[in-house]
């Protein structure tokens, strides 16, 4: 295996865990800072209104997106062990 290959195959690694985890850790960050402008407004300062909202909310991404989440791994992964005889 040359330098250059292993180095593709790690920014390939690092760019599909990003594309995966970018909508979950968008909208619970979403979330977050309009459940915290929620607090400064009304100075509720209550951990589990921060906690709660954002659970929920990774929940509900899981489930809507899981699957595309799933589908984006289980492509990475073949298109890795299909590239296996090549390397060699």
């Amino acid at each position: 295996m040359h330098a250059d290959l292993a180095l593709k195959m790690m920014a390939d690694l690092f760019w599909t865990g990003l594309i995966v985890c970018l909508p979950l850790l968008l909208l619970t960050m979403v979330v977050g800072l309009v459940i915290s402008v929620l607090q400064v407004v009304t100075q509720v300062q209550e951990m589990s209104l921060t906690f709660v909202p954002k659970l929920l909310t990774a929940g509900a991404v899981i489930i809507v997106a899981g699957p595309w989440m799933l589908r984006k791994l289980s492509q990475f992964t073949i298109h890795l062990w299909s590239g296996i005889p090549a390397m060699f």
